[in-house]
């Protein structure tokens, strides 16, 4: 029975072509977009959590200020002293390690003919266990060159790709604002994301940038490792203690300096972007409902073209129910068929957007499927009402019918 009834609907729905496809073309559309607005969504929360990962797994960010700057107004807050990075050190529990960072924007590195823009920073040998960093070609710095502030430098992948132009840099000598540094070693690549691209960097001992670029010993950023057996809130807590304590900062007063926590970062960037992809999704659903319209639209004109048709099936002993079911089943295979390529379309333009968007392209079985049985049940709910309307004619009056 089911089956005589699916295959009737294909013939009914064949006869009509073109009037079947532009009804289903708001479910092709309304799956379409929801399936994609997903799938790359998803994509950007994954490039976001790696972006964030690559800055180093439970660590801590010591900066001057109350934010990401060093806040509007007032004097400006006071950067760190080796002092207080000793004190880190020594005095907080669970540190894995501590990296100082001094950094100088808009560097300008020369080698030979070339010449490249790039941000300079300078650090310790901590630095690169901190952020997880290793060295792709060469060496990272010994102690005695960081003890010793001598003019050797670690370079990027976009450093090395602008300057050597794919020649070995490692030995060679360049120039960053009149200033030689021998090249010992390359990073591995970290690519680009919502922090800039981190592979645009020279990394050299902080001593050298210090007595070369800044003219001072301040350190204007802490990079804190905490071992993975610790809590980072309560590493948090206590560096944050210990900071109000050595900045002298007064009961009541607010701090001086901001403590960011990579993970509470992720969470909170991984957050915004779920709720955006939700809100496109939910816009572009609303183009789901739509389609539901049409075919509502369509099944009624359906039955009222073929009320003759339905009065000879109940005249010659077809019950209204097989009437109802006949004109289910053809809303039901209209919205389904347009779901099908509605996911179709959009594994295409998943595929196709990703790499454009350089986000991961991350097929979702569950959302797929989701969107799919959504589609269908769109026919179901807007199917019923023509179906019953088909089903509730009077034969007589049906037969009657021009």
């Amino acid at each position: 029975m089911l089956g005589t009834t699916v295959i009737l609907a294909f013939r009914a729905i064949n006869r009509h072509k073109l009037r079947s496809f532009l009804t289903t073309l708001g479910i092709i559309i309304g799956v379409a977009a929801v399936v994609t607005m997903v799938t790359l969504g998803n994509g950007a929360t994954a490039a976001v959590r790696e972006q964030i990962s690559s800055l180093g797994a439970n660590v801590l960010q010591l900066r001057p200020g109350q934010g990401f700057g060093r806040g509007g107004g007032g004097p400006r807050p006071p950067d760190f002293k080796p002092q207080d990075l000793t004190a880190i050190e020594n005095q907080l529990t669970g540190v894995r390690a501590v990296a100082p960072l001094v950094q100088s924007s808009g560097s300008t590195a020369i080698y030979e003919g070339s010449n490249w823009s790039t941000t300079v920073y300078g650090t310790t040998a901590a630095y690169f266990e901190v952020q997880n960093w290793k060295a792709d070609t060469g060496r990272l710095f010994m102690t005695e060159e960081e003890e010793a502030g001598k003019p050797v430098c670690i370079i990027g992948n976009t450093v090395r790709t602008n300057l050597f132009q794919g020649n070995d840099p490692i030995g060679k000598r360049m120039r960053i604002k009149g200033v030689s540094c021998q090249v010992i070693g390359t990073l591995a690549t970290r690519g680009q994301g919502g922090f800039g691209d981190q592979d645009d960097v020279v990394v050299m001992p902080i001593k050298f940038v210090q007595r070369r670029f800044t003219g001072d010993r301040d350190i204007s950023q802490i990079l804190i490792a905490v071992d993975d057996a610790y809590d980072t809130s309560a590493v948090q807590a206590s560096l944050e203690e210990l900071m109000r304590e050595r900045r002298k900062v007064k009961a009541g007063d607010q701090d001086n300096f901001n403590v960011f926590d990579t993970k509470q970062i992720s969470d909170t960037l991984t957050g915004t972007t779920t709720i955006l992809t939700q809100i496109v999704a939910a816009v572009a659903a609303i183009s789901l409902l739509v389609g539901g319209i049409g075919i509502m639209n369509i099944m009624l004109v359906s039955v009222t073209e073929r009320t003759r048709e339905i009065g000879i099936r109940l005249a010659i002993g077809a019950v209204a129910r097989e009437v109802l079911m006949q004109f289910l089943v053809e809303a039901i295979v209209l919205s389904c068929l347009g779901g099908l390529i509605g996911l179709f379309l959009a594994l295409i333009a998943s595929i196709a957007i990703a790499p454009l968007m350089q986000v991961p392209f991350i097929f979702d079985v569950k959302v797929n499927l989701i969107a799919f049985l959504f589609s269908a049940a769109i026919g179901v709910v807007f199917g019923y009402f023509p179906a019953r309307r088909a089903a509730a004619l009077n034969p007589i009056d049906a037969l009657r019918h021009e």
